[in-house]
């Protein structure tokens, strides 16, 4: 007996950006909470409709900051007052003035590489496969003029027949399975 490939969820395709802007919004209310709207360019009311409330990225980025400051301050005290201290003029050795502009810079390079390498883990990439590719609609049109919603297996809320109901009563013009 072949075995039937199990699926990933179900993706439904609006005419426009508005219907999905509403369709995430309805989705949203009637529980389903592992759902993700793909469209061929960002759509910010999108993230309120789908409540993106992920804020890891300022978060990660503001401690780089502050460890890249804290490095740059540091390492130059050290050289300064421990590793080679030369006494110009009865100045003090650790001269916090002279410091700021590595300080700075150091500030924004690591909060920089902060952003780029924890929005790459973050969001899962390198990510070379993603099943809604199986569907040939998604494939040939996500990129130009898609507005495509998938409802993922995984939710606690997800019924096959009930999902597929639910996605064809928001107005959907073609609703897919989307294989695994």
């Amino acid at each position: 007996m072949p075995k039937t490939p199990s699926i990933y969820g179900l993706m439904a395709e609006f005419d426009d950006p508005t219907s999905l802007i509403a369709a995430a919004k309805r989705t949203r209310e009637a529980g389903y909470r592992v759902y993700d709207a793909f469209s061929p360019y960002p759509i910010h009311e999108l993230f309120d409709a789908m409540h993106c409330e992920d804020r890891r990225v300022p978060l990660f980025v503001l401690l780089g900051g502050i460890a890249g400051g804290l490095t740059g301050f540091g390492l130059q005290a050290w050289v300064s007052a421990i590793a080679y201290p030369l006494n110009v003029a009865g100045k003090p050795y650790i001269s916090w003035p002279m410091f700021i502009p590595v300080t700075f810079e150091l500030t924004i390079l690591f909060a920089s590489i902060t952003a780029v390498l924890s929005w790459i883990v973050l969001s899962g990439l390198p990510l070379p496969y993603h099943p809604v590719f199986n569907v040939a609609r998604f494939a040939s049109h996500a990129s130009q003029t898609g507005f495509f919603l998938a409802i993922e297996r995984t939710d606690p809320k997800f019924e096959r027949a009930q999902t597929f109901e639910f996605l064809k009563g928001l107005g959907a013009k073609e609703i897919n399975e989307v294989a695994a």
